[in-house]
């Protein structure tokens, strides 16, 4: 039953002593089966509901994970088990013609159950499939001939050229109806359009009446310095703009006479000089703008989107030889494309929680406007450095052996590209003698320097491949010994080195200090405090705390101090890690806190609450 036509739907007419065919009940079916997928295409469309994660068992294999998808025709694809397949056996493979394949599932009938048909008058027919079992098949296909699958353009967006010539191409794009009173995000987008080695520098100030900019202007200014994109690689600019409660019913954005300036490999090129963006006004909600719009295309204009039937899984990366092949990758990041079903709505909701302030941080009204692959001062220069962190695994299967190389995914680091450092350090758990817990620890580096304590170490050294233009990075790991893991856990840490002038080495800090919120804390042996920092005549910054002597506690790095179990007084540095220079200290009064202690601070409050107390005695 792999229609492709869905509509119109026709089902059976039942009538008294009506005489039903085989071709009544395919009808009967047909028409559930239609509806069905009918609604698939139109609530949720096309993409994986959940599960089908592809993993690299090793350098020849994968695993798909169990999971569901639905295909643009509407049709379920269950993956009921994990499976495991060679590649080779995997259907066109022996039609690749390149090194970098998608890996896509397909929904697939099979006849199944054979019995014996009474009453066929074609020998031939004796016997039929009693049942259809719907299931899936994968398949390899170049990454370039995959079919694309488009969305039809609607008329939400407005977009005006700001530039465009054999180079670069930049655009502006904005909703073009707005809402008065509302915030509303406006975007640059830069593209490369040629393979040439050519850096771009933009310049030019766009004038934005009825908007105010995030510094209360009428005006954004763009600034673009020593670009440099690969061949249809883009990257996006954001700004974002409350709406004024303005009686115009239509407005403009334009580029300011004289502000532009365009230079390629530092020479001058022609920008267009006459720039404007048509942007209606409304009352209208933004979430009722978005629902009319979606809502008003029509049936034929979304069949017309040509919705595929397959599902793209990942892209696998291969190193191929004349008598062999090894997969190197396995990239998942940005070729799955998810559906959010409704079920899945209230865990969606609780984890969106964790990145949403009622105050409004992480809500789009305090975004940056800045590139969203970097991060930068107001005045465009990058921080530095910056690092992050995670756990990663790499898994085995069964049966791994002293010499097996095995690797992961494809990591995003979140730094985004660039000169980035990473490095990979094993992690486990075990008993501490000394607290007597199980505790983490991890291990960067050889760990044989460790032998005497590797009874949950697996001996395998690693390397780490970064992906400098995709802003991620794989690891490998060669096993030095045989193990009897499933999986490796190891613990990334991942550095941005900052370039040029921002090393952190500025010279101009004149009125630039910090403070702690408590310079002084009284506490009892092993409690805790936090020490918040206050900024004065700058703008928050990562803050590095230390400790001045041995012996002195702990802190953590973002600023929690435990005592000791000695009483005594302790200081802290805490200062900004990119300018140390911009320093202050903070002191702990750690008291053991025993019987008579307590009673003391107890009178002691007393005293404080009512100063009379001793007077009135």
């Amino acid at each position: 039953m792999n229609n492709t036509q869905l509509y119109p739907f026709e089902r059976n007419r039942y009538y008294p002593k009506k005489r039903m065919s085989s071709g009544d009940f395919l009808a009967e079916q047909a028409y559930h089966n239609n509806k069905r997928r009918f609604s698939n295409c139109l609530m949720y469309g096309s993409g994986v509901i959940c599960g089908l994660a592809v993993i690299s068992l090793d350098d020849l294999s994968i695993l798909v994970e169990n999971g569901v998808a639905i295909d643009g025709m509407g049709r379920e694809i269950v993956v009921d088990s994990s499976d495991v397949k060679k590649l080779s056996a995997i259907q066109g493979f022996d039609t690749l013609k390149t090194n970098l394949v998608s890996l896509c599932v397909r929904y697939k009938e099979e006849n199944v159950h054979k019995v014996y048909a009474i009453d066929q008058s074609d020998p031939n027919t004796e016997f039929q499939f009693n049942r259809i079992l719907e299931s899936y098949e994968l398949f390899l296909v170049d990454k370039d001939d995959v079919p694309e699958v488009f969305e039809m353009e609607t008329e939400f967006l407005s977009r005006g050229v700001l530039l465009s010539d054999d180079h670069y191409k930049i655009e502006f794009v904005m909703p073009s109806t707005v809402t008065r009173e509302h915030i509303v995000k406006a975007q640059l987008v830069v593209t490369k359009v040629s393979d040439e080695d050519v850096r771009l520098t933009y310049h030019g100030v766009l004038q934005i009446p009825v908007f105010l900019s995030e510094d209360g202007k009428n005006e954004i200014a763009v600034d673009i310095d020593d670009l440099t994109l690969e061949n249809g690689e883009s990257i996006t600019y954001d700004y974002w703009m409350m709406v004024q409660n303005s009686p115009v019913i239509e407005t403009n954005v334009i580029l300011r006479t004289g502000s532009a300036a365009a230079y390629e490999n530092d020479k001058a090129v022609p920008a267009p000089g006459n720039f404007t963006v048509k942007i209606l006004l409304s009352n209208t909600k933004p979430r009722e703008l978005v629902n009319r719009e979606i809502g008003k295309m029509n049936l034929e204009m979304k069949n017309l989107g040509g919705q595929g039937d397959f599902i793209r899984l990942a892209d696998l990366r291969l190193v191929r030889t004349d008598s062999a092949y090894i997969i190197e990758d396995v990239i998942e990041t940005n070729v799955k494309r998810y559906i959010a079903a409704p079920a899945q709505e209230m865990q969606r909701h609780d984890y969106m929680e964790y990145f949403i302030h009622e105050n409004g941080i992480g809500h789009d009204n305090a975004a940056p406007a800045r590139p969203v692959e970097a991060v930068s001062d107001a005045d465009g220069s990058m921080h530095g450095p910056e690092i992050a962190t995670g756990v990663l695994e790499i898994p085995l299967g069964e049966n791994a052996r002293k010499g097996d190389t095995f690797y992961s995914g494809e990591i995003m680091h979140g730094l985004g590209k660039g000169n980035i450092y990473v490095d990979v350090g094993y992690e486990f758990i075990k008993e501490d003698d000394q607290i007597g817990v199980n505790a983490k620890s991890t291990i960067y580096g050889n760990p044989d320097i460790f032998a005497n304590d590797q009874r949950t170490v697996v001996d395998a050294e690693t390397a780490v491949r970064v992906l400098n233009d995709k802003g991620a990075f794989v690891v490998g790991a060669r096993l030095l010994k045989n193990v009897d893991y499933l999986v490796l856990t190891y613990r990334w840490v991942a550095i941005r080195f900052p370039a040029g002038n921002d090393l952190g080495l500025r010279e101009d800090y004149a009125g630039k200090t910090i403070s702690p919120e408590t310079p002084t804390i009284k506490m009892g042996v092993k409690e805790n405090h936090y020490f918040g920092v206050r900024f004065n005549n700058m703008e928050p910054v990562s803050i590095t705390y230390e400790l001045t002597e041995p012996n002195s506690g702990e802190i953590s790095s973002d600023g929690v101090y435990t005592a000791p179990a000695k009483a005594g007084v302790y200081e802290i540095r805490i200062y900004c890690t990119d300018m140390p220079v911009v320093c202050t200290y903070a002191y702990a009064i750690v008291e053991k806190k025993g019987i008579e202690g307590l009673e003391e601070e107890r009178r002691s409050s007393i005293d404080i609450k009512n100063p009379l107390s001793g007077l009135l005695k």
